[in-house]
């Protein structure tokens, strides 16, 4: 296999690790901060907290979807909660679990 070859692999590589890692293509996205949340988020960097900016930023994103995916379910345990208050002989109230 040539240089051209290798650099051919590496990237279908990087395209595999990143399908298996991050779920899919990975898209690079530009962000705008300000001065001091740069300055905190270099903080955490520096100890050792991310292992880059974007890594720290990918971290907190995802907390965030998981976060959201939580209360979207919560909301449907509620819903359903209600609808079995209402319908005691088919389904089970929250509170008596």
């Amino acid at each position: 296999m040539g240089t051209c070859g290798h650099a051919l692999f590496g990237e279908r590589f990087k395209l595999f690790v990143n399908s298996i890692v991050y779920g899919g293509l990975v898209t690079q996205v530009q962000l705008r901060l300000s001065e001091k949340t740069l300055e905190e988020l270099d903080k955490w960097v520096a100890e050792g907290r991310f292992k880059s900016r974007s890594d720290a930023i990918r971290i907190m994103l995802n907390y965030y979807l998981e976060r959201e995916k939580t209360r979207e379910f919560y909301k449907m345990l509620v819903t359903r909660s209600e609808e079995a208050k209402k319908h005691p002989e088919a389904l089970i109230p929250l509170e008596e679990l």
